[in-house]
Parts: structure tokens; sequence; C-alpha cells
């Protein structure tokens, strides 16, 4: 059962909506369902009763304690709806259902004899609505201070009692929601997202990977944001708004939206305290532009920037099972902006679903663990780097980088939302199950030709070569493993990777042993699709190809591969429900 409120001024504007006939006619016999004494006026049902007789007895209070006393916002509306799979309510349980939400929030606690008055109206079988005026018997304002968290409370509990879906709580981190109007409005104007929406990617985009609050700014404005910067006296900037071009109002003048108006984490303060952790540094060879790379790299700039991404994302899983919960906030933190970069910078194909992945990730990357502001912060420069590299393409070489990233950055959001349900957050631990299934979708998109070109070269390594492969895997791993990885149907691209790396120098069996190095495999359906692009990415192998009709010779890796039939790839395993023991 979901609560939704909000507050207002016109008690008869309220009440006009709820028994008209709704913004498209979906209003069918509104009626009063239950009232503060049970004796209000229905101008649904009643035919001696109106409109304004409702509002006048909601008002009574409210006129009583004077215009000197006047509240801004006197008017408290609540909606109360079930999930679509909830049985149906009856008018009881409704009723009863309305009367604890307002003894919960404090407009009517049972037996106060001074207690607000109110009413519940139903024009809808999966939902009602409570109109309340805030003005006490005693003329007192009713305290309604953490309304919400308290309505939502009491929801988790009728749901509990009633069998109904029980839904995870709040905790205040959630970003705010679009209004019914802002949704209207976009459905007007054949928009697939409110402006809402469009400008909270536009503002994590812009914070992703970014070095200052300068940069932060101008990244919006590139993007064609209309920023406001709200000044103080002393010249500093106090805060920010931004509109999205062509949204206005009635008045003709844009609409803006302050930072806390998008999300929890995008006022400015908040931001500042983001852009105050340093960038990290990896090493000299990832100091350098993407567009630089190492000298006979023929890699692209965004293929480099992924694989330079790659190499954190592997990295920060352990810090996920070390006990510094502040430093494992500030990786999930920084995830979702290396998740906002792909999803600014990546091919059609895989733009929707990561898009949805970063969407839905953002609520797992807040939660009440303060991050850390100091130490290693190289998923933000993993992250800017990304986004200097400029979109990737459907090359082979961005593809199989693309493919890398992915299956770590996979490993990597499975892993923390295991973090999150293992401390209680189930709200972000099911955000992270949600941005899985995108990532995951997006991994097999990215994966399908570059993986089913290797798997076609593993099966037609000669005998000696393969039984070489084989063999560096067994020396590489347990027994016990060795024989599941043998089994799994990627093996054939493994040994392809680890046969091209042979041929290029590098020894498979330490590829392995590095690559098995890197943590978190278990989460995975195929470790040795994990580990055929760690192999890639450790041993820097180029993407070739070898003409159809040239057959492979012993000792020597093709170049290519003929035209084949991408086969399902298998992904990472979803994330273990909250209360589901961990697997290590």
């Amino acid at each position: 059962m979901v609560p939704n409120i909000v507050r207002g001024s016109r008690t008869y504007g309220l009440l006009a909506y709820l028994y008209g006939p709704g913004r498209r006619d979906e209003h069918v016999d509104p009626h009063l369902i239950a009232s503060w004494d049970g004796y209000a006026p229905d101008p649904g049902r009643d035919p001696a009763a109106n409109l304004k007789q409702l509002q006048t007895a909601l008002d009574m209070r409210v006129d009583q304690r004077g215009s000197r006393r006047a509240l801004k916002k006197h008017v408290w509306h609540c909606s109360l709806r079930t999930s679509p799979e909830d049985r149906p309510l009856s008018t009881e349980e409704w009723a009863e259902a309305a009367r604890r939400v307002v003894a919960a929030v404090g407009i009517a606690a049972v037996g106060d004899p001074d207690g607000c008055r109110w009413v519940a109206v139903r024009h809808a079988e999966n939902h009602i609505h409570i109109a309340a005026t805030i003005v006490r018997g005693d003329l007192r304002k009713a305290d309604i201070e953490n309304d919400f968290p308290r309505a939502q409370a009491e929801c988790r509990k009728i749901e509990k009692e009633w069998g109904l879906r029980r839904l995870n709580p709040g905790d205040g981190t959630a970003a705010k929601e679009p209004t019914n109007r802002e949704k209207h409005k976009a459905n007007r104007l054949e928009r697939p997202d409110t402006s809402r929406q469009l400008l909270r990617d536009a503002v994590r985009k812009a914070l992703a990977g970014a070095a200052n609050e300068a940069e932060f700014f101008a990244r919006l404005e590139k993007a064609g944001v209309l920023v406001n910067r709200k000044i103080g006296p002393s010249g500093d900037i106090l805060g920010y708004s931004v509109a999205a071009l062509g949204d206005l109002d009635a008045s003709g003048k844009p609409v803006f939206f302050g930072g806390y108006r998008l999300a929890p984490d995008l006022t400015l303060p908040r931001i500042r305290q983001r852009l105050a952790a340093p960038l990290g540094e990896r090493n000299d060879e990832d100091r350098q532009p993407p567009a630089a790379g190492r000298a006979g790299d023929r890699r692209s700039a965004p293929a480099r920037a992924r694989y330079h991404a790659s190499t954190a994302v592997d990295e920060a899983i352990d810090v996920l099972d070390a006990e510094d919960d502040a430093a494992a906030a500030a990786i999930i933190t920084d995830t979702g902006e290396v998740l906002d970069a792909l999803a600014g910078t990546a091919m059609p194909a895989q733009k929707a679903q990561l898009l949805a992945a970063a969407r839905a990730y953002e609520r797992a990357s807040r939660s009440h663990i303060r991050a850390a502001n100091a130490g290693n912060r190289d998923m933000r420069s993993a992250a800017r780097q990304i986004l200097a590299g400029g979109y990737t393409t459907n090359k082979a070489p961005d593809a199989t980088a693309a493919a890398t990233l992915l299956a770590a950055l996979l490993l990597l959001v499975i892993a923390g939302g295991r973090w999150h349900a293992e401390r209680g957050h189930r709200q972000q631990a099911a955000a992270a199950r949600a941005a899985a299934d995108h990532l995951r979708a997006a991994y097999r998109q990215a994966s399908a030709r570059p993986m089913a070109a290797l798997a076609q070269r593993g099966r037609q390594l000669p005998t000696a070569v393969r039984a070489r492969q084989e063999q560096a895997l067994r020396r590489a791993v347990p027994d016990g493993t060795a024989r599941r990885l043998l089994a799994e149907p990627e093996f054939d691209a493994l040994a392809a990777a680890l046969a091209e790396a042979e041929a290029a120098g590098h020894d498979p069996q330490a590829l392995l042993e590095r690559a098995r190095s890197w943590r978190e495999l278990e989460s995975a359906d195929s470790a040795t699709a994990v580990l055929t692009w760690r192999v890639r990415h450790l041993a820097n192998l180029p993407v070739t190809r070898r003409p159809a009709n040239r057959p492979a010779t012993e000792g020597r890796v093709g170049t290519g591969s003929t035209p084949v039939t991408a086969a399902p790839i298998s992904a990472p395993a979803a994330i273990p429900a909250p209360d589901a023991p961990r697997r290590r």
C-alpha cells in the first residue's frame, strides 16, 4: 500500500477534484467511506448534500482560528493505493486504513476529542483519498511533522496484517518523483520522460568525474541545460536550479528545479562534498588522456577508457569486502558515476539499457552511511576517462572493451547490492538488483558478437594448442573448479583468448592466476566468460581477424574468424534477496 501526501490551501478545490470526473473520466461513483465523526455530508450519494457544505464542515476550525493566525497551507491530502496484484479491499477495510493512517500521522489520534477534521473519499477500486484540515479542536496546528514516514510505517503494518504485497520501508533517500501534472505535460507534448527526469540525468552526467564545481556547471551549460545560480551578498554561489529548454510555465517562463527537487544528493552542498574527493590516479599510463595511449596501442580512445575503467572496477570489489563502510559507500556512489558516463557515451543498442541501469542504480548510490572523501577514488577517474574518450562504436575493438567493462561492472553492482542487503538497506538492495538486470541485458548485447567469434576460434584450435590451455587452467585453479570451468560452453572463447595471449608471448597460467586474483567470480553464471575478458585485457590483445579460408596451425593463433551466429551469452547471477546468505 503506497501513501502519497501533498499539502494545499484550497479545500473546495480538492473536494471538487475528488468528487469530479477526474482528468480523464477515471473517477467512478465518488463517495464518502469514512470521516472524523461518521456524520459528514456526502455530496456523492446524498442528494441533499453538496460540496460547499462539506467544505464548510472541514474548514470550520480553520475559520475559527482567524485570518491573523491563518496557516499558509491548511489542507492535508493523502492518497492510499494498493499494488496491482493485491486483492480488492472492501469499503470497511478502506475506511479502517484511512482511520489508521490519520491516527498514525497525527491528524486524528484514537480517542482525541480535539483531532482534526478529515474525510476519506473512494472513486476507484484500488485507491482512496483522505482530505483533512490541520487545525485541531483547540485551534492549534496539528503536529504532523514526518507525516510521510509515519504513513509509510503504518502502511507496512497494514500490508503485513492484511496479507497484501509487502513493500520495502522507506528511508528518506528516494529522489523526488515527477508529479501527475509533470507526467500529463510530458504525455501531452509526446515526450518519453518528464523534464524532472531529464534534468536529473543531465545533472548526474555533468557530475560524473567532474574535477571541480566550475567544470560541473560548464558541462551542464554545454549540454543545453538552463542553469540559474543563486548568488549571495558575498558573491559566493549558494545554490543552483536547472531548467530544460522549451519547458515553460503558463506565463512563458522556464520551469526551474532546484537540486533537492531532483534528488537528495544533488543539492549544491552534497555535490561539493563529492567534488572535494580528489580524482584517483592509477599509474603513469592511466594519467594520460584516453586519446594518447601507449606506444603501439591501436585501440580507440573509447576502448582504452573502458579497459582502464575495467581495472578500477575489478579492484573496487575488494573495498566492498573490507570492514570500512565509509570507503565502501564511496565506491558504491562512484559506481553510479561510471554508469552515468557509460549511459552518455554508449551505442544506441546498449544506450537504453544503460540509461535504465543508471536510473535504477541512483537509489542504490545513496544510503545513510556517509561516503569517505579521502582515499582511493579511481572510479571517479574512470568515469572522467569514459566521458573524455567519447562515444563508442560498433567496431570489434570497442565491442570487446565494452563487454569487458560491463562484465566487471555487473559483478560490482551485484556485490554492492549484497553489501546493502547485509546492512538492511532494502530499498538500495532492490535498486541494485534492478540495475543489474538492465546491465545484464546490455552485457549480452555488447558481448554476443565478440564472444561468438572467440568461441568459434576456440573450437578450431589445433588439438595440441587447446590441450595446453586446458592444462594451464588446471594448474591455475583448484581441481574441482577447473572441472566446472572446462565444462562451461564459454570455455571455447577462453581457450581462444589464452592461445592468442600465448602467441603474443604471455604465460597462459600466469594470466589465469592474475585474472582470478581480481576477485568476485562466484556471482557469475559463467566464470569462464568473465575470465575471457580479463585475460584479453591483461594481455592487451588487439581484436584481429583471420580470413575464413585460412586454417589455424600449431603454435600460431589465427587472426580472425568466419561469420558465426551468436549463441546466448551467460551473465552474472541476480543479487540475493536481503535475507539470503552471502555466497563466498
